[in-house]
């Protein structure tokens, strides 16, 4: 546990962020190793058919997994109000949420897989990898959604070093297995995701233990676990938003996808590459936003505005300074990096030319997603909601669209729809941020003086 409220704004923003940052760059890595393994050793179909896969996991899952970032800033505020009742209703409410989620996840996702596919206009030839890969990775949503609840309330009460272990443990599990089954037993597309779902089992079950034996006051007792009515409404409050602008980002991304998917085979395994390299690159950005809402969530709760404005700053300048790296790692050796995952020339170059384009604008993206970062914190999650809505349904979507199809730019144009969109996002967010109303969003002060 950990007490945002005193000390340095910077150094609390980065040790709270770098177990984060460590494990997601781990949990991206593994995603690129995994993408090398099928390329190389399955082919680029195979790469392909995983590609189109995650935007419709997304879509699924999108929707619980915002309620349960609630859950977070909740429990932030109360901890940062020292009300650790609460913090142990909040946690319990969140853990049944989630496991009954998880199950009415799994069901949906394995009878609509195969329809949204066919809706997003997959080739035939990626048809039914796409579908086994698919089908087997949602068989894990149980105790996917059960570690990240441990995960996410492990950080709203400022633990961010723990949670990082277990996903190492999943990590290092899933690169072996997938080596195992792929390389050795040859299993395919299907080794790929069985790795997937056993390491996710491994992470919940040391996480469990975790929790039981150090953590008596987030332990998970079915027997004794109780939902809070009031408490969930507070999460999903703040949770449903988050959980709305998630769902409408998954859609955007299946959205997008569908507008790949019409330029072939070749395109949509340049994207599924180029993606996920993009993604690593940007994974900072988004950890230090992470750290930033948590930080927030407890000075708005001990009503420290001053220093919610100054872990802003740090924030920024942190981000920035991680951009300008990674934007000269994109310029140099981003060609080299495409060519680690497959031995296509055309492959290489068209997720290079994606890779140009949107790592220009990342700082950008930094300033949109920092300010977002501190939105939710204070309880102000509609406001993000609305600014994703903004930068991806009316502009970037639209525009990969048009200049793509219409204009005539091919896979170029939808490239250049992601920046533009970031663009306009950042602009809305300063926007509000300098307007000030979310001086005043916090739960637990509203609850406060309403009691008073």
């Amino acid at each position: 546990m950990r007490d945002f409220t005193t000390g340095s704004e910077t150094q609390h923003i980065l040790r709270f962020a770098t177990p984060m940052l460590i494990g997601d760059i781990f949990q991206q890595l593994y995603n690129v190793v995994d993408s090398i393994i099928v390329g190389r050793f399955i082919g680029d179909k195979a790469l392909a058919a995983v590609g189109a896969s995650f935007p419709v996991i997304f879509v699924i899952i999108a929707l619980v997994l915002g309620i349960g970032i609630g859950s977070t800033v909740v429990i932030s505020q109360y901890f940062g109000a020292r009300n650790f009742d609460m913090v142990k209703r909040a946690a319990n409410t969140i853990y049944i949420f989630l496991l009954i989620s998880g199950v009415v996840v799994t069901a949906i996702g394995l009878m609509a897989s195969g329809a949204i596919f066919r809706m997003l206009h997959l080739p035939e030839e990626l048809m039914k990898p796409a579908r086994t890969y698919l089908n087997i990775f949602m068989l894990g949503m149980v105790v996917m959604f059960a570690f990240n609840a441990i995960a996410s309330i492990l950080r709203g009460i400022g633990d961010s070093k723990t949670p990082l272990y277990f996903l190492l443990i999943s990590t290092l599990t899933n690169v072996g297995l997938v080596l195992l089954f792929v390389v050795k037993f040859r299993w395919g597309i299907a080794g790929a995701a069985w790795a997937t779902v056993i390491s996710q089992v491994v992470a919940f079950i040391i996480a469990l233990i975790y929790l039981n034996h150090s953590q008596h006051m987030l332990s998970i007792n079915l027997r004794t676990m109780k939902f809070d009515r009031q408490i969930f409404r507070q999460i999903v409050k703040i949770g449903l938003p988050t959980g709305i602008q998630q769902t409408m980002v998954a859609l955007g991304s299946m959205a997008m996808m569908g507008i790949v998917n019409s330029f072939g085979t070749t395109v949509i395994a340049a994207f599924t590459v180029a993606s996920r390299l993009d993604a690593l690159i940007a994974t900072p950005i988004m950890d230090f936003a992470a750290a930033l809402s948590g930080f927030v969530g407890q000075n708005i709760g001990a009503n420290k505005v001053d220093r919610v404005k100054r872990g802003l700053r740090s924030t920024l300048k942190i981000s920035i300074s991680f951009c300008v790296v990674n934007i000269a790692i994109i310029l140099i050796f981003g060609h080299s990096l495409m060519g680690i995952f497959t031995k296509s020339s055309d492959v290489i170059a068209i997720g290079y030319q994606y890779l140009l384009v949107v790592s220009l604008f990342y700082i950008i993206f930094a300033v949109m997603f920092s300010i977002n970062g501190l939105l939710r914190g204070v309880g102000a999650a509609v406001v993000p909601m609305y600014i994703t809505l903004l930068s991806l349904w009316i502009f970037r979507i639209p525009l990969a669209y048009l200049l793509s199809k219409t204009f005539g730019m091919g896979a170029l144009g939808i490239w250049w729809s992601i920046p533009i969109g970031w663009t306009m996002g950042a602009i809305a967010a300063v926007a509000y941020y300098r307007h000030g109303s979310w001086k005043n969003k916090s739960l637990v002060k509203v609850r406060q003086q309403a009691a008073d």
